[in-house]
């Protein structure tokens, strides 16, 4: 057996078998190209497999060292990568510039940053591993764009209808490139440095040459748009970085943004911190201590025990400590069902995670149901729980030692717990009038009652759903 066979032996006995299996067959047949900065939604889309057990099995993957995780902070114009890391801590500047759509963004982490899978050189080596070696077909594709751009077949075709002319250029080398300037708007762009020079082509055609001059840096300042009329133009460039670069003369017109409009689903930073599988296999290597990354939507789910302290005197300590942790691994469980993530547990109380407010809303009935039948087996009403629901924006911190977060959103969901009384599920308006979690609500035939409330520590008043 050799030593990639021994991996997959071992990833079986904690992934799906069947997703592993398709994991193996894309590791041995695939072209190199579909094994960097692998998408891991596409790849379930396109094998028919379910999204979270191929998540769960190219994390379990990564951490055996089959595949290595890269966290690319994308820009939501173009959707090209402005940066890659091998983890979450790579992300830590306050603002990400793409000097291709001219434009800065604070980073958010449920679009802005993807996170991809690439192939070990341990266990095949792809062309990928060397960037410098790529073509700029190539180089464009596998490093540039991200995995939620959904390139077209004749991606090539498209491309060099695209380019006017490019140029590979060594470290410390200087070209030339001469070409007709169409009456377009043309970028002069490299996508190794990112580097980009707009130039606006128009006016009448003229027959004198035209010059520019660019030097590539590591820097690349953001520059003034040319105006320069159709026409011959003639542009000298200097490589001045340490590495091969790709200048090329871009036409963004129709054709550019027709091979660039078609997007896929990602797998995001968001989901990814969501995920329970995530959360157990990389607990404390997530974020830095001082880091604080902003997430713009994200579900939390608080629940507590009513009167455990009660429950502790009537049946003893050693039963009650029994109860709660059983009905801990059947909240673990369902949550990680959906989609979601257990944050931590405080006391008797949980404190969970969603990337949306339907997933939350189909957890929090299953965890009612499950303690019903739990208190049916039991011939008693021991385990009566208490469930709070809110959506919102938040930031992603690390607090004693762990993975968390922190603000207003976070405050108000557990005050929304504690308006709950014994198996009530209560939810802001954000969370119930979301279109899927109302339709979950419907379909189980439950009519929830708004109520205006006032919540502890919070000055605003709040519209709550009580869900019987």
């Amino acid at each position: 057996m050799t030593e990639d066979q021994k991996f997959f032996a071992v990833l079986r006995q904690s992934a799906d078998p069947n997703t592993v299996d398709a994991i193996e067959t894309l590791v041995r047949a695939a072209p190199d190209r579909d094994l960097n900065r692998i998408n891991a939604l596409a790849f379930a889309s396109q094998n028919g497999l379910d999204e979270d057990r191929v998540i769960g099995a190219f994390l379990h993957a990564a951490r055996l060292g089959l595949f290595e995780m890269s966290w690319n902070v994308l820009c939501p114009g173009c959707g090209g990568v402005l940066e890659s890391g091998l983890s979450l801590k790579s992300v830590n500047q306050s603002e990400y510039s793409c000097a291709l759509c001219a434009a800065g963004y604070e980073p958010t982490l449920d679009e802005m940053v993807e996170v991809t899978f690439t192939v070990s050189p341990r266990v095949r080596k792809i062309a990928a591993h060397d960037p410098d070696t790529l073509p700029m077909h190539e180089y464009v594709r596998q490093i540039f764009w991200s995995s939620g751009i959904d390139l077209p077949d004749d991606y090539e075709r498209r491309l060099d209808d695209i380019v006017l002319d490019a140029v590979e250029l060594p470290p410390g080398e200087r070209a030339i490139l001469s070409l007709q300037l169409p009456a377009e708007f043309v970028i002069v762009f490299d996508p190794v440095t990112h580097a980009a020079q707009f130039i606006d082509v128009k006016g009448e055609p003229t027959r004198e040459r035209q010059n520019l001059t660019l030097v590539l840096n590591e820097t690349h300042p953001q520059n003034d748009t040319l105006v320069m009329q159709p026409g011959p133009l003639r542009i000298s460039l200097e490589n001045r970085t340490n590495r091969r670069v790709l200048p090329a003369v871009w036409v963004a017109g129709n054709e550019l943004h027709h091979m660039l409009e078609r997007r896929r689903p990602f797998l995001t930073a968001k989901r990814l911190l969501t995920n329970q599988t995530f959360r157990d296999l990389y607990r404390t290597d997530t974020l830095d201590i001082d880091q604080r990354l902003k997430i713009t939507s994200l579900t939390f789910l608080f629940t507590d025990l009513k009167g455990s302290t009660e429950l502790y005197e009537r049946v003893g300590d050693l039963v009650a400590y029994d109860l709660v942790r059983e009905h801990f691994r059947v909240l673990h469980d369902i949550v990680a069902a959906e989609a979601g993530a257990v944050v931590k547990t405080i006391g008797d109380a949980v404190m969970a995670t969603f990337p949306t407010p339907d997933h939350a809303i189909s957890a929090a009935l299953r965890m009612r149901e499950a303690m019903r039948s739990l208190n049916e087996e039991r011939g008693s009403e021991d385990l009566l729980l208490k469930i709070g629901i809110h959506e919102g924006p938040c930031l992603a911190v690390t607090l004693n030692d762990r993975q968390d977060y922190f603000g207003q959103t976070v405050n108000i969901a557990s005050r929304v717990q504690g308006l709950a009384v014994s198996r009530a599920i209560f939810a802001t308006d954000a969370v119930v009038e979301n279109p899927a979690a109302s339709q979950i609500i419907q379909l189980q035939g439950l009519q929830p009652n708004l109520q205006k409330t006032a919540l502890r520590g919070i000055n605003d008043e709040f519209l709550v759903y009580e869900i019987p």
